[in-house]
């Protein structure tokens, strides 16, 4: 995926949030690639705060799909912020981060977990039971350190910042992200 792809994937999800506020705008959905499987985050930001994220880490439909159904819920669906409305259109940023395959990361315990993180390349899931969370690539810009990423991301699901049992599953996948020039 290149700097062209993102021109077409960007108005797309502009295109899907802009139909659900009865605001229509057109978007070119034609490029073939855009049937192949793909998982993507659709992230929205107002004046660089977050505003909406929500996304797929598996790709199971197409990205086409994908894109315009991850973008419509980050826009009204996502349960930290009230939908979007027709009036903040203008002064929201899209971005789309386009996830590799996730690799399940082979960790003994936390500090062989925390020696294994990418920062600034990997996005991780962490998973213990029922409990489940991911953060983005991207996230590393505000937690940049292993040791308060790791913690964050157990926050996130539900769990204690210093929780580490057996049965702790890691895994990884990076992104190739486009932003809106805003």
């Amino acid at each position: 995926m290149n700097t062209e792809h993102g021109k077409i994937l960007l108005p797309i999800a502009r295109a899907a949030i802009s139909r659900v506020l009865d605001v229509p705008r057109a978007a070119d959905e034609t490029a073939p690639w855009l049937a192949e499987h793909g998982a993507c985050f659709v992230t929205l930001t107002q004046n660089g705060e977050l505003r909406g994220c929500i996304g797929t880490l598996q790709a199971h439909r197409p990205l086409l799909a994908d894109v315009k159904s991850n973008a419509v819920s980050a826009a009204i669906h996502d349960p930290r912020f009230m939908p979007l409305s027709a009036e903040e259109l203008d002064i929201t940023t899209v971005e789309i981060s386009l996830l590799s395959q996730t690799t399940e990361m082979d960790v003994r315990d936390e500090a062989d977990a925390l020696a294994q993180m990418r920062p600034n390349v990997d996005g991780i899931v962490f998973e213990y039971g029922r409990y489940r969370s991911t953060f983005l690539p991207q996230v590393w810009e505000d937690l940049a350190q292993p040791r308060q990423f790791l913690a964050m991301l157990r926050r996130k699901a539900g769990l204690p910042d210093d929780f580490w049992e057996d049965g702790v599953k890691l895994s990884r996948y990076t992104v190739t992200k486009w932003s809106e020039e805003r």
